[in-house]
């Protein structure tokens, strides 16, 4: 057992630092991106066409069976690999952990919308946003543009980095699977809309109640880490304070809150998805206008919240390998 958490703990620390250094190469195959078409094949064979109260019972039979397999098909290979080898597992281990973080990816999505703003093109900026966020961006202002880019380099902060470790922390890869099950259920199925209404409402409620406590978690460790960013620590506290619930989402709302009291800037506000306005509050006070260097400032916070959260799993892992 000793061995095996000590090579655990290494695999998840060597998948994040590779995952900072190499990012998500499209010319591997990806564990995450057969998560996806595991989920779009429960979709096409379970839902009814449109809106149906009868989809509640089938959207929770999807998120069983999702993250059933999800977590058990790595846990078997993992067994395996074990089997044939202690390092032939530390391999898969770390390969497998790469793959469950975003940071390198979403840093490097997000800073294509700057790059594209500081041109002055505001097309190019509309087209690179629209690869990380779900409103429609085709009448987005260069500030609107760079709002939401912001957000959702904020947003998943948690979502894409922090969150997965916090699971990770418990289960290795196997527990970082069963997470990234459920949160890329939620991202394909948990719309309101008269597609997903209820066939998606099992998987949305599943991601709010998974990501409760890796939200607020990554928002104290981003007000921690503001400091060491060059942002304002004691804004962050107070409009997260203030505007943590300022979301239709119980967890969007945490890790925004702080990004936009750090950076003096108002973030959310309307916004429209597939033709539709909805009305949102903002969060955050306008203290200046924003700009295309707050998204390097966002992926500051996110990348210095995350090594933050990574020391955390090492310390706690670390600890209970001592007790061993």
């Amino acid at each position: 057992m000793l061995k095996f958490l000590t090579l655990q703990t290494a695999a998840l620390a060597l998948g994040f630092l590779i995952d900072c250094v190499v990012g998500d190469p499209h010319c591997l195959p990806h564990l995450v991106a057969a998560i996806g078409k595991l989920i779009a094949l429960f979709d096409k064979k379970l839902r009814h066409g449109e809106s149906n109260p009868k989809d509640v019972g089938r959207g929770v039979c999807t998120v069983i069976g999702v993250c059933l397999l999800s977590s058990v098909v790595p846990a078997l290979l993992l067994w395996g690999a074990w089997k044939l080898s202690p390092w032939v597992y530390f391999a898969l281990e770390s390969i497998m952990c790469w793959q469950l973080f975003a940071a390198r990816q979403l840093a490097r999505e997000a800073g294509k919308v700057e790059t594209a703003l500081e041109r002055g093109d505001t097309e190019a900026a509309q087209h690179a946003v629209s690869m990380i966020v779900g409103r429609d961006t085709a009448a987005l202002d260069a500030n609107g543009i760079c709002r939401a880019a912001v957000e959702t380099v904020a947003e998943n902060a948690s979502d894409g980095v922090i969150a997965p470790l916090f699971w990770m922390l418990f289960g290795g890869a196997v527990g970082g699977f069963f997470y990234k099950s459920i949160n890329t259920m939620d991202s394909m199925l948990g719309y309101k809309n008269k597609t997903y209404l209820y066939f998606g409402k099992a998987a949305a409620k599943a991601d709010d109640v998974c990501n409760f406590l890796p939200a607020r978690l990554s928002a104290v460790l981003m007000i921690a880490v503001c400091p060491l960013c060059r942002l304002d620590r004691k804004n962050a506290a107070r409009i997260w304070r203030r505007d943590r619930r300022k979301h239709a989402s119980p967890n969007a709302a945490q890790t925004e809150s702080v990004c936009a009291g750090a950076l003096g800037v108002r973030l959310a506000g309307d916004a429209v998805y597939g033709g539709v306005v909805f009305k949102k509050e903002y969060i955050g006070d306008a203290l200046r206008e924003i700009e295309p260097k707050d998204i390097r400032r966002a992926n500051r916070l996110m990348y210095a919240a995350s090594v933050a959260m990574l020391l955390l799993c090492l310390l706690v892992r670390g600890a209970v390998i001592l007790c061993l």
